[in-house]
């Protein structure tokens, strides 16, 4: 079984990734043996997303993926955007960054909901050194900001936000739901073509 290199530290991300390509071995920034840490500091998804899969080739063999991700907010000038993972540091817990960001959107007093589209972006790259490949998948959901909280599954912002054309937000769907509409599913999906057609696996 052919390794992917994944760039990530993320257990939910890793878990995903595994699940959707389970024709390949997954290590991730786990799998070495000093843990480092890659920073994010290119003004794009998808030169972030590269920028880390260049980082990781230099140190491991193989085929190498990153990806970077993020919810965009239209009347917010597409904030939180490539800062979603880090804009409310030191906090770290979903529960009080989503409230935090509900918050914002009340003081600006943007409640109606077209006020409020927003969409998640997924950018993942590929790196192949050996082959002098370099690719990047991206997948857009479109969607709402709610005005609470709503749902138990999930992470990250997905209880804020209501896919175009349903009635209930990611962290109300289930795992098989959200992840046959979800922006990782798209960008995962991409890549696993991509795989495939390049015999990968």
């Amino acid at each position: 079984m052919n390794v992917l290199w994944f760039a990530s530290q993320n257990s939910n991300k890793i878990k995903e990734i595994k699940e959707m390509i389970p024709e390949m071995e997954i290590k991730s920034l786990k799998d070495l043996p000093d843990l480092i840490d890659i920073p994010e500091d290119e003004p794009t998804f998808e030169k972030n997303a590269l920028f880390k899969a260049k980082t990781l080739s230099q140190i491991v063999e193989g085929v190498v993926v990153a990806d970077d991700s993020g919810l965009s907010i239209k009347c917010l000038d597409d904030f939180p955007g490539i800062y979603s993972a880090r804009w409310a540091k030191p906090e770290t817990e979903w529960m009080k960054i989503n409230d935090l960001l509900l918050e914002k959107l009340k003081r600006e007093n943007l409640m109606k909901s077209e006020e409020r589209k927003a969409f998640f972006t997924s950018s993942i790259a590929l790196i192949d050194k050996n082959k002098g490949v370099q690719q990047v998948f991206t997948g857009i959901v479109k969607g709402v900001i709610v005005d609470s909280q709503i749902g138990e599954n999930g992470f990250a912002y997905d209880r804020i936000f209501k896919p175009d054309n349903f009635d209930k937000t990611f962290a109300q769907m289930t795992k098989e739901e959200k992840n046959s509409i979800s922006h990782r599913n798209r960008s995962i999906t991409l890549l696993k073509e991509f795989l495939k057609k390049n015999n990968y696996f």
